[in-house]
């Protein structure tokens, strides 16, 4: 009787012991590894993330110490000390970026890129602010004659999403405009290397999506730049002259649509065709998608850029990884899918929400390729 007592009793240690290593083997299949933040505190130290975008600490205008931590989706602030008169320029612009910026430019970007080769530039952010600092959180958006990427452009476009302090653009403010939906403060001015136009938000914006172009655009109108220049980094990130520990930039995207008026620049032809066919309902919809690879080489590594819709969110999403939720998207493909072959195709498909009149993307891009639509 006690040898049947004991042959149950490691019977039933055997079977928790064996539902324990189940339980293990299943967490550590499902659990998609960790992202490991990187700290920067070198001077111009920078790193990648997303395999897309360059995040730069950029610390060029005061000798204390500065670091900044990469996220898998922006970065923040770490250190920020010393302060400089709120009367000059900032002691830094620690930033995350798509395009060139001094030879260092994003895995996979398509710029430098003609103005008019450009058919829409989508980009969203969201930005977490903090008190105790003096500084403004701006895009940085630069236009050359030339397609360089080594040095300073002819022309610098800042849009200012917040200012904190008694700080201010370079020059003097010429106006108000509104631009991309938005009014702005327009101020106007040159920095002794380049030339800067300003674009200032009234009241702080936490977050926004729209089209680079629509600012572009202003610089030519305003004798700025021209549609023969090129676009050659679009960043985003913040100016402190005081402190600034704790700021950070919570989501970037960018993206560059090429096949504007004049299609024979690089990368202006497209090699993708892309059908979007949706099922909706009231407040909801289910999209499904169709990627086929028109060109005579293999798309490895596959990303689509889209912009949704004001008002459309994605809940949930099959057959391919899409971030963000809203505004410019990029949908990625997973690890059976990442490859189109010449002629061959992929599909995936995701639901959301939205709110008024449903409406469909306006154009799609294929790792910086236009794209037609079926």
């Amino acid at each position: 009787m006690q040898k049947s007592k004991h042959r149950r009793r490691a019977q039933a240690l055997f079977g928790t012991l064996l539902a324990s290593l189940v339980t293990l083997a299943a967490l550590l299949t499902a659990a998609p590894p960790s992202h490991a933040d990187t700290t920067i505190c070198e001077e111009f130290g920078s790193t990648t993330i997303q395999g897309r975008y360059v995040v730069q600490n950029n610390r060029w205008n005061t000798s204390a110490t500065q670091c900044v931590t990469a996220t898998s989706s922006g970065f923040r602030i770490a250190q920020a000390d010393g302060s400089v008169p709120t009367n000059g320029a900032p002691k830094s612009y620690p930033s995350v970026f798509n395009g060139c910026h001094y030879t260092n430019c994003s895995p996979g970007t398509n710029l430098p890129a003609r103005l008019s080769s450009i058919a829409s530039a989508p980009t969203s952010i969201s930005y977490s602010y903090v008190s105790g600092a003096i500084y403004d959180a701006a895009y940085d958006i630069w236009l050359d004659p030339t397609p360089r990427t080594d040095g300073v452009n002819r022309t610098e476009i800042m849009i200012w999403f917040n200012r904190v302090g008694s700080v201010q653009p370079v020059g003097s403010q010429v106006g108000t405009a509104t631009v991309a939906g938005r009014q702005w403060q327009v101020w106007s001015g040159n920095n002794g290397t380049n030339d800067v136009l300003s674009f200032v938000a009234p009241s702080a914006i936490d977050s926004w999506n729209f089209d680079v172009m629509d600012f572009a655009r202003q610089a030519i109108s305003r004798g700025l730049a021209q549609d023969s220049w090129y676009l050659t980094s679009i960043q985003a990130g913040f100016e402190p002259w005081q402190n600034g520990a704790g700021l950070a930039v919570t989501s970037f995207s960018s993206t560059v649509n090429l096949g504007g008026s004049n299609p024979g620049d690089p990368g202006g032809s497209s090699a993708c065709k892309v059908a979007y066919g949706t099922n909706v309902w009231q407040g909801g919809f289910t999209a499904n998608v169709t990627v086929t690879n028109t060109g005579s080489s293999p798309v490895d590594g596959w990303k689509l850029a889209f912009t949704l819709p004001a008002g459309q969110k994605i809940t949930s999403a099959w057959s391919a990884n899409i971030s963000p939720s809203s505004g410019a998207v990029t949908a990625g493909g997973m690890a059976y899918n990442a490859s189109i072959a010449p002629g061959g195709q992929v599909s995936f498909g995701f639901q959301g929400t939205y709110d008024g009149t449903f409406t469909k993307p306006s154009g799609f891009s294929l790792n910086g390729t236009s794209c037609t639509t079926a």
